[in-house]
């Protein structure tokens, strides 16, 4: 498991969490939620050409398959495994569902790397719990799919954030050669990101950063 890559040099790796729940799904087909996925943050990275990765559910990529291949299509960015609904992995995490079964833990993570394959493009065997919750039980019943598990120094703080300017401000203020930041991609559970990303990377970029790929922040 690792949070962050060596603090030599200048490159931080920005990361994605792309996710969506069955229950979300169910939101989108009612026409409650128009979308989870927030095509200006997107269209920002590609402009600016920032190198990002993006742990994607396998429900996400389904559901946004021209996106998700879109993304894969980009060298800048890589894909990684979210889970394939957002489940936990262990019990009390932000209210997610619980899969309980290492059994099905394993079947679920192999299946979205299935999915994410078919996408082609930069493909990584990095892995990200949802709510970054896990233990020992959920660590070895991954541990056959040779996974690395990533969580990340950098806690951006915006799902359901209601300004952008805290997000700025918690990222420019952990940010160092080799951290890993977690963000969101999720429309209207990070509501806030695309606003905050220009700040960020601007911020970054005023303090000599660079942008890498996961993989070459932590140096595989």
């Amino acid at each position: 498991m690792v949070n962050h890559g060596p603090r030599e040099g200048t490159m931080v790796a920005l990361t994605f969490d792309a996710d969506l729940t069955e229950f979300m799904k169910k939101q989108l087909e009612s026409g409650e939620v128009a979308t989870y996925h927030n095509e200006p943050l997107l269209a920002y990275l590609e402009k600016e050409k920032v190198a990002a990765t993006f742990f994607m559910t396998g429900m996400w990529a389904g559901q946004y398959g021209d996106v998700a291949k879109r993304i894969a299509g980009n060298p800048l960015f890589e894909l990684a495994n979210h889970t394939y609904s957002h489940q936990a992995f262990t019990d009390k995490c932000y209210g997610l569902a619980f899969e309980d079964d290492p059994a099905a833990m394993l079947a679920d993570v192999d299946r979205t790397f299935g999915v994410l394959e078919a996408l082609g493009g930069n493909q990584t065997r990095y892995f990200r719990y949802p709510g970054l919750c896990h233990d020992e039980r959920a660590l070895e019943a991954l541990a056959p799919l040779g996974v690395t598990v990533v969580d990340g120094d950098v806690v951006s703080g915006d799902p359901f954030a209601e300004a952008s300017q805290p997000i700025v401000d918690a990222v420019l203020g952990k940010a160092k050669a080799g951290s890993v930041v977690i963000m969101h991609i999720g429309g209207p559970n990070a509501p806030q990101t695309h606003k905050a990303l220009p700040k960020i990377v601007e911020g970054l970029r005023a303090k000599g950063m660079t942008f890498g790929r996961l993989s070459e922040v932590l140096g595989a």
